[in-house]
């Protein structure tokens, strides 16, 4: 009678793993992605998209976000600032929230966000995509998009800080696009 217990224990486990396993492997295969057309990870940012050309946001896509995700945020940080030599601060340049967790990415000069979008403050003090425009040196841009599973209230206008107190125990995911530019 105990092997048989025993037997039924050490099947029910093999199971349980089993499924577990799986659940697992589904969820590492639905990793989120962030790209962009204009510059490869690590790579230059292209002029344009900084204050020495049309200081335009650069198109974004992503992918990977998660089933059960009720919005996404976008924030781009310089954590370079303002030397990249002796950094002292993260220069904020872009803060969106309640982006769609349907939106694909945005477009190359954005004019119009996805129905819903907030937007929050950036270091400039305004809403709205700030370029590159490092004072010295090669700086680093990190693209960070977070998958939520809630909507954010109206938050009105907040900066980065304000942003990712609100989003604490909501991150379902992550992903990261980094670029840099150095000033000619």
């Amino acid at each position: 009678m105990q092997t048989r217990r025993r037997q039924l224990a050490c099947l029910l486990m093999a199971v349980v793993t089993t499924a577990y396993a799986q659940t697992k492997n589904k969820e590492s295969s639905m990793t989120m992605t962030l790209t962009s057309s204009a510059f490869h990870a690590g790579s230059g940012i292209p002029a344009a998209f900084t204050c020495d050309g049309k200081d335009t946001s650069p198109p974004l896509s992503w992918s990977g976000v998660p089933a059960n995700a009720r919005s996404l945020v976008l924030i781009v940080d310089d954590p370079d600032a303002p030397d990249p030599a002796a950094p002292q601060r993260t220069w904020v340049h872009w803060v969106l929230y309640n982006i769609p967790p349907d939106a694909a990415g945005l477009p190359q000069g954005v004019q119009a966000l996805p129905a819903g979008t907030h937007e929050g403050r950036n270091d400039w003090g305004r809403t709205g995509y700030g370029g590159p425009c490092p004072p010295i040196g090669r700086h680093r841009y990190f693209h960070k998009l977070y998958a939520l599973d809630v909507m954010l209230p109206d938050l009105a206008r907040p900066g980065k800080a304000q942003l990712e107190r609100a989003m604490q125990g909501h991150v379902l995911a992550h992903t990261e696009l980094i670029g840099n530019y150095q000033r000619q």
